[in-house]
């Protein structure tokens, strides 16, 4: 299967025609999976760390499309990631390094293809799509790549202490992995001092706390609330570890 993972958004029209292109240069019956369009726009940082959590219970062979690419029609490379038997296609802008720094396996090739009528904004579509479809569809694309020693843009791969994404909900998935977390940490983000929970029903309504989420990252919440409008969080915002008295 192709996974998709983008800051393109629902309401443009870049997901389709991404889209379309996978179907125009690989096979018509492969599935195509949208994992998440709304990745923080233009934060390879917040994406790498989303895109190691979501990605792990997927199975060997799956080929991820993750595009978040500021820096399209630069001088950034083009590359393709094989990391413990998955594929990611996309820029070398950080974007893959989490997800290479945490895999026991790595390969990385650069694209060294370009197609006839490449749009210099929109390499999703015109580049990163036909070779994830080839590499998909099992036609291994060897003249369209040149491999290479690693990632070119590398970004820390240990936790990040801040807020990477908040849902509809209004939830704030934090780049800390929750098993890595003492059991009685209290998480400070907003102002406000947030002691853990094991799930919202734990907890009073209105109140918030921090959880294991179903990905492995720690997130804040408001049971039947938004934590993002209680505390005032957005992407970005810090998060702080203190030890708990308990």
């Amino acid at each position: 299967m192709i996974v998709l993972y983008t800051d393109f958004g629902h309401d443009d029209p870049y997901v389709g025609q991404m889209k379309a292109a996978l179907l125009r240069h690989g096979r018509r019956d492969l599935p195509i999976v949208d994992l998440l369009h709304r990745v923080p726009n233009f934060d390879p940082q917040a994406g790498a760390h989303l895109l190691a959590a979501l990605t792990r219970s997927f199975d060997a062979g799956t080929v991820f499309l993750a595009v978040v690419d500021p820096g399209v029609g630069g001088d950034r490379p083009a590359v393709v990631l094989e990391a413990d038997d998955k594929c990611y296609v996309g820029p070398d802008n950080g974007l893959l390094s989490v997800v290479a720094a945490r895999a026991q396996t790595r390969r990385v090739w650069r694209i060294i293809w370009r197609p006839d009528g490449l749009s210099a904004s929109f390499h999703g579509r015109d580049l990163f799509a036909p070779v994830a479809a080839r590499i998909a569809a099992g036609d291994w694309p060897t003249a369209a790549l040149e491999e290479c020693d690693g990632l070119q843009h590398v970004l820390p791969a240990d936790d990040l202490a801040q807020v990477l994404y908040i849902d509809h909900y209004g939830n704030a998935m934090t780049g800390l992995r929750a098993a890595d977390l003492p059991r009685n940490t209290t998480l400070t983000a907003g102002g406000a001092h947030i002691a853990p929970a094991r799930v919202f029903a734990d907890v009073p309504p209105g109140l918030p706390f921090w959880y294991a989420n179903s990905v492995g990252l720690a997130e804040i919440a408001v049971n039947r609330g938004s934590a993002a409008s209680v505390l005032a969080l957005a992407v970005g915002s810090p998060v702080a570890l203190r030890a708990s008295d308990a």
